[in-house]
């Protein structure tokens, strides 16, 4: 296999430079999900370099980035409970990564291509909105909730975003607001006004200045004005196990015996399929963000994603599916090819293994910051009015999708979008499906389009105007499809009209008749 990239020295530093602003962004979500899923943080961190990795090498995506994910914690919290130990659950994980090897042979993942355009839109919007309003908190120095929940309740339900948000307001730290509000102007001002002054400086991830000048305030802080200091211990920094002794006594493997318990195979079916729709709806999103828009097969997806949970279960990682939010970090960070997602996943494990008294010091309200531009131009105010203005059959699954992911999950999120612009379809094929004209008692139904069981009513409603004593012509030419639901309307409306005085005529429908020979 060739691995991804031109060999062209600009392509390959828009690469790093991309992979390492990926990296600063994966990091505290790696350790964050692995947290909230009640599992070692060594899992987390296996996921992550795992996911860039395997899946950046043998995905057909040039900018898709995969990792733990936020959507599964919950998943993953209440299956290790259940299971009993999280060396049951990593059997799961190995048998969910062998499902959607087979779910890829049978080519299952054409399913997004169902998805409309509105509808993973909708999910771009919310996802970056949910970024947006989870990072308020961070920004302002309430670290209270993990770096990578993007759910809006909170602390089993007792409270939410909008309530985080309110709370982090009314107790916002001086220190997280000075580096939040550097962060975000530097962040806004790097492109604008650093570079065309220093164009040297274009080489530079401004997110990397940003961690860097992070760290440096928070240090000064602490030494010249102790009050505006962020602190380890109220969780306003990365947290990070300092040796890599710490790390490696929370490897583990997975129990054999767990692999004949019927549990963990009911837990690795959720998983594999929970986990493959995310990655397809992702594999959707980042096709549209890619600005080459450059197509990538869901079936090698799948394979990818396969292969990859099979390892990461193996030597101790949880469950990986592709991420909008690391996707849509590394592209708005100029990513060109896979090779920034390998990359992202070697800055990930060289820093676990050399750089933990650093990463430690890293403030997250200057990660906050990161997220908060990368949300911003994930639902940019453009993109609502330009959904506005192309009528409400668009904009209702777009802000029907945004307000389900917002509100619930990104599952739930789109299934309600999809519905909804299901809804819309149907509504739609009543206009214009069929015409009914007359002249005198002569009457002519023409059908203007394939039919469905959508259009039953329509034409038991066009049948019943049709007076005793008439004649009815029923033209079928322009319809190249009808279904079994409205050969049976014909057939009990001409079994009716025998009582009645009505000479009804088929044009046109030899061979239409489902399962006919004719």
């Amino acid at each position: 296999m060739t691995l991804p990239g031109n060999g062209q020295s600009s392509s390959l530093r828009a690469d790093v430079g991309a992979g390492l602003v990926v990296f600063l962004v994966a990091l505290p979500l790696c350790l964050g999900i692995a947290l909230a899923s009640g599992a070692p943080l060594m899992g987390g961190l296996i996921a992550g370099v795992v996911g860039g990795l395997v899946v950046g090498i043998l995905s057909g995506s040039e900018v898709s980035v995969s990792g733990p994910a936020a959507g599964l914690a919950v998943i993953v919290f209440s299956s290790i409970e259940q299971l009993g130990s999280y060396q049951a659950f990593l059997a799961a994980v190995v048998i969910a990564g062998v499902i959607q090897l087979a779910l890829a042979a049978l080519r299952l993942g054409v399913v997004a291509e169902y998805v409309p355009t509105t509808v993973i839109k909708g999910m771009l919007s919310a996802i970056g909105l949910a970024i947006i309003l989870k990072q308020i908190p961070h920004a302002l120095g309430r670290d209270a909730d993990f770096e990578g929940d993007l759910s809006f309740l909170e602390h089993g339900g007792k409270e939410n975003t909008l309530s985080a948000i309110a709370k982090a307001v009314l107790s916002a730290h001086p220190g997280a607001l000075i580096i939040t509000g550097i962060s975000l102007a530097i962040l806004v001002g790097w492109d604008k006004v650093v570079v065309p002054r220093l164009p040297r400086a274009k080489a530079i991830p401004a997110a990397l200045v940003v961690v860097i000048l992070a760290i440096a305030l928070n240090e000064t802080f602490k030494k010249l004005f102790p009050a505006l200091a962020l602190q380890a211990e109220d969780a306003h920094l990365v947290s990070l196990p300092t040796s890599f002794n710490a790390l490696q006594a929370q490897l583990t493997t997975p129990a054999m015996s767990a692999f004949l318990n019927v549990r963990v195979y009911t837990v690795a079916l959720t998983i594999a399929v929970v986990g493959s729709l995310e990655t397809l709806l992702s594999l959707e999103a980042s096709e549209k963000l890619d600005p080459l828009r450059r197509f990538a097969s869901p079936t090698r997806e799948l394979f990818a994603q396969g292969t990859a949970n099979i390892l990461s279960g193996l030597i101790g990682g949880l469950p990986i599916t592709s991420v909008v939010v690391r996707t849509s970090a590394n592209v708005y960070a100029g990513a060109r090819s896979r090779w920034a997602s390998i990359v992202h996943a070697a800055f990930l494990a060289l820093a676990i293994l050399l750089l933990p008294s650093v990463l430690i010091r890293i403030p997250l309200a200057g990660l906050a910051a990161i997220l908060i531009v990368v949300g911003v131009k994930l639902a940019p105010p453009s993109l609502f009015r330009a959904m506005w203005n192309e009528g409400w059959t668009t904009f209702l699954p777009f802000i029907l999708t945004v307000l389900g992911v917002l509100f619930t999950d990104l599952l739930k999120g789109v299934v309600l979008g999809i519905l909804v612009g299901v809804f819309l379809v149907m509504r739609a094929n009543h206009h214009a499906a069929m015409t009914l004209v007359s002249d005198g008692d002569a009457h002519l139904l023409r059908f203007n389009k394939d039919l469905t069981f959508v259009n039953k009513a329509e034409l038991k409603a066009n049948l019943a105007t049709v007076p005793a004593g008439a004649s009815l012509t029923i033209d079928a030419t322009r319809a190249l499809y009808l279904d079994r639901d409205i050969f049976d309307v014909l057939d009990d409306f001409i079994e009716s009209v025998q009582s009645k005085p009505i000479e009804v005529e088929l044009k046109n429908f030899k061979g239409k008749r489902p399962n006919s020979k004719d």
